[in-house]
């Protein structure tokens, strides 16, 4: 299903619940997901349901171990800064394929980087150096998905609320 310029992995979706679902062991941790696991393609009622606050859906970044999305999340205060700083690295860098949106809120920003069926230890690598780049910019309030260190109920990423 695509959602606004997003063409996400849609087998499957995940939708937040007000307690604790599952617990994930992985890599000597334990993880606690409140996103419940839904074995079915997200439907337009679904959809149009998260865009009124009604539910908080994710979808998933991964498949067989590749993401065709790098997503940076950022929420902080200074988020028109972080809209621009990230518009300008990007030009600087020559990434053309990208899409910002509003998260939840209007301090939330979703970087969306489109790739190409890439590995999760190579996006992984990727967004490590864009952090990095960003960390010399800004005060770190983000977190870069897909991450290796996370296990793949945690490698999902909530729909965007609005495109900027």
């Amino acid at each position: 299903m695509k959602i606004f310029d997003l063409d996400l992995f849609d087998s499957h979706y995940y939708i937040k619940r007000n307690h604790i679902v599952e617990q994930i062991p992985f890599n000597n941790r334990t993880f606690y997901a409140k996103f419940e696991h839904i074995d079915e393609p997200l439907t337009q009622l679904l959809l149009d349901q998260h865009l009124q606050r009604e539910y908080t859906i994710a979808a998933p970044l991964l498949k067989n171990g590749y993401t065709n999305y790098l997503v940076i999340e950022y929420k902080g205060e200074e988020y028109q800064r972080f809209h621009h700083l990230i518009k300008h690295l990007f030009s600087t860098l020559g990434i053309e394929n990208y899409h910002i949106y509003q998260g939840k809120s209007e301090e939330r920003i979703q970087v969306f980087i489109e790739v190409d069926h890439l590995s999760l230890d190579e996006a992984d690598k990727q967004l490590k150096e864009l952090s990095e780049m960003l960390k010399a910019k800004l005060m770190k309030k983000w977190k870069c998905l897909p991450d290796s260190s996370l296990p793949e109920a945690y490698n999902i990423v909530t729909l965007p609320y609005k495109k900027l």
